[in-house]
């Protein structure tokens, strides 16, 4: 689910895997892992997420919904 959200709302915000990774400072294969859910990351990473992708924490770990 957590690999879905972020897919979705990078391209909701019109960012490629490479222009979010440069945002939020990890590799773009950092992304493509998360997105595909091989890996997670890292609660410091999950909160540029939020602040990248203009969402709360929980809506992205599928807490609640917008």
């Amino acid at each position: 689910m957590l690999g879905n959200r972020i897919k979705e709302l990078r391209k909701e915000n019109g960012l490629s895997q490479a222009q979010l990774a440069k945002l939020i400072g990890v590799s773009q294969k950092a992304i493509d892992f998360w997105e595909r859910d091989i890996n997670e990351p890292k609660a410091s990473y999950i909160v540029a997420l939020c602040d990248c992708l203009h969402v709360s924490a929980d809506y992205l770990l599928g807490r609640k919904d917008i």
